[in-house]
Formats: structure tokens, sequence, C-alpha cells
């Protein structure tokens, strides 16, 4: 709370005039810092050729550029932190997840398809390895 209020110039009643609950506050950051931190690491994957320079280009820009907001992977962060505290960012974080696993087996597919990617290779498998490791 100090580093947002050190931020805005605002003091805490100021903020929370702004959301109806800490819960919110949480909702509401988290969805900034996640959609900011993928924004930055996916901006260079439609300049990728094929699938398999998009999924190298995804796992050097996660290790290469810092998130959005200071703190590592807000995704990851909110998964972790999130457990029993605040069930609504839990869920969201889950949902930002899902999205990520949908969009990483969307670009596996499409390298299968076009003979990049052994055909053998589960999209979903994959995928969900590729964001565990990160």
């Amino acid at each position: 709370m100090m580093a947002l209020m050190e931020a805005t110039g605002l003091e805490k009643g100021g903020i929370y005039r702004h959301f109806r609950s800490k819960e919110e506050l949480a909702i509401e950051a988290f969805d900034y810092a996640s959609q900011e931190t993928m924004r930055r690491r996916l901006i260079e994957l439609e300049k990728c050729p094929d699938s398999v320079d998009k999924l190298k280009a995804l796992i050097s820009s996660f290790i290469t550029r810092t998130a959005a907001i200071p703190g590592g992977c807000p995704l990851f962060n909110a998964a972790v932190d999130a457990d029993d505290g605040n069930p609504l960012l839990r869920d969201r974080a889950k949902k930002a997840i899902r999205r990520w696993v949908k969009a990483l087996e969307t670009t596996i597919r499409k390298g299968i398809d076009a003979k990049e990617i052994r055909p053998e290779v589960k999209p979903r498998q994959l995928a969900v390895l590729l964001i565990s490791t990160l």
C-alpha cells in the first residue's frame, strides 16, 4: 500500500475511495500488471516467421524482459499468493493462466498444421510444460 500511496501521491483513504474493497483494488492491480506484462512479452512474437520461432521468442522474452511492474510475474505471483486470502484474485489468476495455455496451444497446433512441429506433440501438454518450466 505504501508504494501505491507514494506512486499516486494519495493517502490510503483517497485510494480506497475509488474501490469498494481491498480485493477489488488487488484485482484491478493484477489486471493492469498482467496485461502490461503479457503485452511486453508477446510484442515480438508477431515478427516471428513460424511457430517454433514464436515459442522460442516467448521463452526468451520471459527470461530476458522484466515484468511491467517490478516484483516478478504477476500471473505466477497472484496464483501463488492469492490461495485462500482473495478467492476473486485467485480465480482471475487462474483464468489468465488458462488464456496463456490456450494461446500457446494455438501456436503449437498451427506449428503442427504447418509441419513445423512433429504431429505426435500434444499441444496442451507442451503448453503446460513450457509455462510450468518458466
